[in-house]
Formats: structure tokens, sequence, C-alpha cells
């Protein structure tokens, strides 16, 4: 955080440049590096390159990086008007965490990274990465979406007191379901 890039508006790829050996390097590279660093997505400006690219991890339990999938020049549509609130972090900003407002559900189109473009209907966690990340890709942070900054904390912290308590809720929100489906 601080570098100017991450708060200005990345420029669009064309297909052509995508074509190029060192764009195809740098996506390896930001694969490698979103991974290394155990994070959920990673945009170009966060690395300081000003292109609307971002890489991501769509599934919560995903493992391995035949998982990550590639955006440029991503468009999100929102799909109904539910937003809910939950924790996000950001690896431009480490170990500080914060309850963010997004979207439940959305359609993104973007181009792969051999420009081919294609469509993907998301929600919930996957919906919250790609909105994350697309806003980097617009100079926002995740701190800038949020209703109040109350709930900032460490991730030290975080872990100690809202981890728990979130599972917690998770956990009781699964009893409820399984008691109204038996």
């Amino acid at each position: 955080m601080g570098h100017p890039v991450l708060r200005a508006k990345a420029r669009p790829v064309d297909k052509l440049e995508l074509k190029q050996r060192t764009v195809q390097d740098f996506i390896d590279s930001m694969v490698d590096t979103m991974f290394e660093y155990s994070g959920a997505g990673l945009a170009a400006p966060q690395v300081h390159e000003s292109l609307r690219i971002f890489v991501a991890m769509l599934d919560p339990d995903g493992q391995g990086e035949g998982d990550a999938v590639v955006f440029i020049n991503p468009e999100i549509t929102v799909i109904g008007d539910q937003t809910l609130e939950g924790w996000e972090g950001c690896l431009s900003i480490p170990d500080v965490r914060g309850r963010v407002p997004r979207a439940q559900h959305i359609k993104v189109s973007a181009l792969d990274r051999n420009a081919k473009r294609f469509e993907l209907d998301l929600k919930d966690f996957a919906a919250r990465v790609v909105q994350h990340e697309t806003d980097h890709l617009d100079g926002v942070l995740f701190f800038d979406r949020m209703k109040s900054l109350e709930s900032l904390t460490y991730l030290e912290e975080y872990s100690r007191y809202h981890a728990r308590r979130d599972k917690d809720d998770e956990d009781q929100d699964e009893e409820d379901e399984d008691a109204l489906t038996s």
C-alpha cells in the first residue's frame, strides 16, 4: 500500500499483447506469487504493473496451481440485489482484515490468457474474490468499500477473536439447515 499504481485505473490488455512471451511469463509469475504468499487472488497493480489482469483461486478449499483462473479485462455484472458482508484481507495490506460488503451473485466476462472470451456465474466466496481483484484494477482497496472501519483488525487478532466466532456461526448455520432438511 502506498505505491501510486494501486490507486490508478489499470489499462486494458489487447489480444496481440497477450501473445507476447513477456506477458505470458508475467501471468505465470503472478500465479507463482499468489501461491507463494497464500493469496486467494493477485492483480497486476499489486506487483506494480498497470494492466487489467488478475489471477484467482475460486474454490475456498482449492489446492494446487491447476485451480488458478486468469482474468484479463474483466467486466462484472451484479445479479440481484443481495449483498453479504464478509472478512477480507489483501496481499497489498499484509496482516490486516476487515468486513466488506459485496454482491453475493455476479457474472464476470473476461479474456483468458489465450485471448478467448469466457463467462462465469459466481456466488459467495468466488464472487467476493473476483470483486476484490477487479477493484484493484480500478484503484480501489478493500477498506474503501467498508461501511465502517470498526471491524478493521490485525490478522493475529482476527485469528484470536473473529475467525473462531465466524466458524461457530457457519457450523450453526449448517446445523440449522440440516434440521430443516431432516
